[in-house]
This record gives structure tokens, C-alpha cells and sequence, in this order.
């Protein structure tokens, strides 16, 4: 697996069209979210990906800043496959690119209510009640760097 990091300009056609298909299997597919998955949202995102030799995006999210320029988001995780520790390495090789590249005082996420622990892995803390999104129960969770 290659980890690579991306703005939405320096993005291949190629890499885009992976991105999004991995993005439909894992929730539009596999979760069964009907939602308009692309928002306009990437083109301000830092994309940052695992993936095969192939060119398959195994494990993905999307970094952005908030209003707020002192916050960035992480948003769009996911893993193609579970059980094989390659979220783990995204997480890990991310926050390390995104801290570097982005320079946050602070990052968030809405973490669906079944991988809190894995955030909190990574010094993330739950910092609302949950609520429902897209169908899912959901918490914000914040780490402050």
C-alpha cells in the first residue's frame, strides 16, 4: 500500500475516480447512505489516501478547514476492507501529514457511535451527545493539538 496526500487540484483523474468509487462502495453501498456524497466540499480538502498497486483507494478521508481557520475537519473515512490495520495506518500517516501541512490548533470529527474507541486511539474525545446523521448514530469528537 502507498499512502499519498493530495490537494483536489494535484489530483489525477484516475485518483479522483478511485476516490469516489471507494467512497460509494463503503457508503452508498455497504452503509446503504443516500446523500450527495460529493459537496463541493473536496475541492478544499486535503485527500489523503492508501492505496494498492492497482490503484485502488483501500482507506481514505478528507481533511479540511472549518470555518474557523485554526480547525480542520476529517471527514469521508473509510476502509475498504476491515481487520486488516490499514485504518489505523491512515490514521496515523494522516494526522502526521495533516498537522504538518495544515498547521491546526484543533481537529474534529463525527465519528459514527460504533468507532469511538478507535478515534480515542489517536487522543480524539467525544464532546457531544449522539445524534443522528444520515441514518447513523454519530458523536463530534475533538483533539486538540
Amino acid at each position: 500500500m502507498i499512502f499519498c496526500a493530495k490537494y483536489f487540484d494535484s489530483l489525477t483523474v484516475s485518483e479522483l475516480y478511485e476516490i469516489l468509487r471507494s467512497r460509494c462502495a463503503v457508503f452508498a453501498v455497504e452503509q446503504n447512505i443516500v446523500c450527495q456524497d460529493m459537496d463541493r466540499v473536496d475541492y478544499r480538502s486535503l485527500h489523503c489516501m492508501l492505496t494498492e498497486d492497482d490503484g485502488t483507494v483501500s482507506a481514505y478521508l478528507r481533511a479540511f478547514y472549518t470555518d474557523d481557520t485554526d480547525t480542520v475537519a476529517l471527514g469521508r473515512v473509510l476502509t475498504l476492507e476491515h481487520g486488516r490495520g490499514i485504518g489505523r495506518v491512515l490514521m496515523e500517516k494522516s494526522l502526521f501529514t495533516v498537522i504538518e501541512l495544515m498547521k491546526p490548533k484543533k481537529l474534529v470529527l463525527h465519528a459514527q457511535t460504533y468507532a469511538i474507541g478507535f478515534y480515542e486511539k489517536f487522543g480524539f474525545k467525544v464532546c457531544s451527545s449522539e445524534f443522528m446523521e444520515e441514518g447513523i448514530m454519530h458523536v463530534e469528537m475533538e483533539k486538540f493539538l
